[in-house]
């Protein structure tokens, strides 16, 4: 049966493609020699993941993470892909509800809104209220969704195996982005997954030394109604964050309209900024997906950060490399970016360093005059990595997590509060990281561990050079050097000595046949034919030298 599904779902694809215009795709069905794949135009692209269905949506969106692998038109178009889809019957709904519950639905919720305040291609959610009076969201999985996600995932990986046999998918390692994705849609089907990365980020966000925690809002996880195909969580009173010009307040049953002035927009932008700098550089767990719709502004006024499904994580490392890049890109010194890039690069294939720095030369002088309050910093940081990909270095997945967090908060805060100047912002919680990576987070701490590495160092040098004294004496001590092009420097001293001692020979022969004619007479035809073969050799070796070009300056 599934064999059958898979088979039909092809032809499915199939068509679509051609549908669509894709000639890499039509020569290749046909038999004509086909070239590396191209993509087809960005907009085509977006049309056929739309046709395909909810699964390639979502793959739509993972690339739309990759800047790394895809040029910013396509990044532009697909991070414009929306998995909304028509809700699913609550008869369908009701049936899953009650197979995850431990008890009778009636004795759980005391109401639930039938209709969903919005539908995806994984699950809808739906409004409702405990028993115990607490409002709660209900994020319900689709029924059948695991069988389709399956047969899809499958038909990607294979697609995947075809396109690793170029070059084209041997440079961008191909089967590690099926694989990568099929994880990652595999991970949303497990709701208590994403509870658990919320509770994490609650966690994480509940104390900071650069913003207020009471201003900021994760919603608390309901562990005891949550299962991998229902998530029930804490109901955020609310509307979107770029949908809230005006707060109403109830006034004596009246609404009454409370406008967001400047300051107090500039104040959420600043707490945002914040918030998530501290994800990304102090945390190293982050929420990767801040667009419009999953930062809400509550009617209480605080502002409250949705739907943590989609994650990423950096390490101390990456963390300190992507700190330095920051400064790089705003000094405008391509000499580091390439540094740093080479830093983080997982692979690189015969990648020129000095052609690697033009690059960023070329891409960083059009922000030369730029005003580095309207510096964007999330498109130099996506052109960074283009640079990458166009000098084949393979940069790590969760980078591009990290340009397109960054884009998407950059976008959101200047939209919400167009005046914003993001050097500002940025440049104390920089100086801030730079002090914490030094010092950390004691001062007397650290300066008492670096006392002690001192004192270490100090004890043991003296011992280590007696040891190596000891070998270098006792003649045990062996160097294990490589050299880069060691035959080219082997074979040039062999040339050397061979001259050498071809010149000595020569040289020799000359004295040899002087003093035979020196001596007697009877040996001047001998002396004569020393003398000629001496000369002859002593041309042939001059010739040889200047032929070599070694004697220019």
């Amino acid at each position: 049966m599934f064999l059958t599904q898979s088979v039909s779902r092809q032809k499915d694809i199939i068509e679509v493609v051609l549908r669509n215009g894709w000639d890499y795709m039509r020569r290749l069905l046909t038999g004509a020699k086909a070239d590396e794949p191209q993509l087809p135009p960005p907009a085509v692209l977006r049309k056929i993941l739309i046709e395909l269905g909810p699964v390639y949506v979502k793959l739509g969106q993972l690339l739309s993470t990759r800047p790394d692998l895809l040029p910013g038109e396509y990044i532009e178009e697909l991070s414009t892909l929306q998995d909304d889809v028509p809700p699913v019957p609550w008869s369908e709904i009701d049936v899953m509800i009650r197979q995850q519950l431990k008890q009778p639905l009636e004795e759980t919720f005391a109401t639930i809104n039938l209709q969903p305040v919005a539908a995806g291609s994984i699950a809808q959610t739906h409004r409702a209220t405990l028993a115990d009076g607490r409002e709660v969201a209900l994020k319900v999985q689709r029924p059948g969704i695991d069988a389709i996600v399956a047969r899809d995932i499958s038909l990607i990986k294979g697609v995947a195996d075809l396109v690793a046999l170029t070059e084209f998918g041997q440079d961008y390692d191909i089967r590690s982005l099926a694989e990568e994705f099929s994880n990652a849609l595999e991970a949303e089907l497990d709701f208590s997954r994403e509870a658990g990365f919320t509770d994490q980020l609650r966690r994480n966000l509940s104390s900071s030394r650069w913003f207020d925690p009471s201003q900021l809002v994760v919603p608390e996880i309901f562990w005891d109604l949550t299962t991998e195909k229902l998530l029930v969580m804490e109901w955020m009173d609310g509307v979107p964050l770029l949908s809230a010009p005006v707060i109403y307040e109830e006034n004596n049953g009246n609404g009454t309209g409370v406008v967001l002035t400047p300051e107090r927009r500039q104040e959420i932008t600043t707490l945002l900024f914040r918030a998530f700098f501290q994800q990304l550089y102090i945390d190293g767990f982050f929420h990767a997906d801040p667009h419009p719709g999953n930062l809400f502004y509550l009617k209480d006024g605080r502002v409250a950060l949705l739907d943590c499904g989609m994650v990423g994580r950096l390490d101390p490392r990456t963390q300190r490399i992507l700190t330095e890049m920051i400064l790089a890109i705003v000094d405008l010194d391509a000499q580091r970016c390439a540094q740093l890039t080479l830093q983080l690069a997982e692979f690189t294939k015969s990648t020129s360093v000095s052609q690697l720095e033009n690059d960023y030369e070329r891409m960083l002088r059009k922000y030369y005059n730029i005003n580095l309050a309207q510096f964007n910093f999330s498109q130099a940081f996506y052109e960074v990595l283009q640079v990458a990909r166009n000098n084949k270095i393979r940069l790590p997945g969760n980078l591009g997590l990290y340009a397109k967090t960054l884009a998407n908060l950059e976008g959101v805060a200047r939209s919400f509060y167009p005046e914003i100047n993001l050097l500002d912002e940025v440049k104390p919680l920089i100086t801030d990281l730079f002090r914490r990576q030094l010092i950390g987070n004691d001062p007397v701490q650290a300066l008492l561990r670096t006392a002690l590495d001192i004192k270490s160092l100090s004890l043991q040098s003296p011992r280590q050079i007696e040891l190596l004294l000891d070998r270098v004496t006792s003649e045990t001590l062996k160097w294990n050097l490589t050299l880069k092009d060691l035959d080219l420097v082997r074979r040039t001293v062999d040339v050397a000595a061979n001259r050498l001692s071809f010149s000595i020979v020569v040289g020799s022969l000359i004295i040899g046949a002087a003093i035979i004619s020196t001596q007697t007479s009877q040996l001047s035809i001998l002396s004569n034919a020393l003398f000629g073969v001496a000369s002859f050799l002593g041309l042939w070796l001059i010739i040889s030298i200047l032929r070599s070009g070694r004697l220019r300056s």
